[in-house]
């Protein structure tokens, strides 16, 4: 158990033989429920992630999305199992295998890809916009440093590169990061994360009148939320703003209406 401990929770049983365990206890091990055999040579402790074994039983490590998710960003959709395979790696056959695989320079392992490499490989399987969502998320965790986005940035191409001249670390939902670029897109310039004297902070500011908001789910919720939500709305209303407020559902699946709303209240 510590020899799988100290290789993130699952290894090939040559690794930790070599550590001086033996085989007989190893067997031992499995039997007892302490270890599990993930496969024919790897095993791994109990609470190891689900996804880490699951990788490790398709042959490799938890990869581009899955590592994002996993890492605590933003993600736009359920990203299923992602693998990285190394270079010469194979994927084997497991229960329930929908894997979605990658390959790259490198021997294959296990565990979960380094932060800057599941993005780079983020850029290849999600949209321009989903992508943008995900490197502004994991920039405001500081998962990545100014080093790791110049890295980044010098791996993607030249599409995705442009679109990271607009990024920045405080965008505090994926919906902020897919709101702007989309009015980016449009030529519409926001002003971001604004302190409005009686309201707070509010997401953005249009035209030096008009308070835009996103309510991500997990933060607006509840009455409470509700009632809190309100008086905000009242108090910039009170201060001669016109406010325009969107939750996740509009912002995802219904666009065209989101984005009708703000140019005629921008008309107007």
């Amino acid at each position: 158990m510590e020899a799988l401990e100290a290789r993130g929770g699952v290894a090939p049983a040559r690794e930790i033989l070599g550590q001086g365990v033996t085989r007989a206890a190893l067997a031992r091990a499995a039997r007892d429920g302490l270890v599990v055999r993930v496969r024919h040579g790897v095993y791994a402790l109990g609470r190891t992630s689900p996804a880490v074994v699951a990788a490790a039983a398709h042959g490799g490590a938890v990869a581009c999305v899955t590592a994002l998710a996993l890492w605590g960003v933003w993600v736009l959709a359920d990203p299923g199992l992602h693998v990285w395979l190394g270079d010469k790696g194979r994927a084997h056959a497991h229960p329930g295998c929908r894997c979605t695989d990658h390959h790259g320079a490198g021997r294959a392992a296990f565990g979960v890809v380094p932060i800057a490499d599941a993005l780079v490989q983020a850029a290849r399987c999600l949209s321009r916009e989903a992508f943008f969502a995900a490197y502004e998320s994991a920039w405001r965790l500081g998962l990545i440093g100014a080093a790791d986005r110049i890295t980044i940035r010098s791996a993607l191409p030249s599409r995705l590169r442009r679109v990271l001249d607009i990024a920045r670390g405080d965008a505090e939902s994926g919906l902020e990061s897919l709101l702007r670029l989309r009015l980016a897109d449009r030529g519409i310039r926001l002003d971001c994360q604004v302190p409005v004297i009686g309201v707070g902070g509010v997401d953005f500011v249009l035209a030096g009148r008009i308070i835009l908001e996103v309510d991500g789910r997990e933060n607006h919720d509840g009455p409470s939320m509700r009632h809190k939500d309100l008086v905000r709305d009242a108090a910039a209303a009170a201060a001669g703003y016109e406010k325009l407020r969107f939750d996740y559902a509009l912002v995802v699946y219904s666009w065209p209406l989101v984005e009708a709303a703000i140019l005629r209240r921008l008309g107007r």
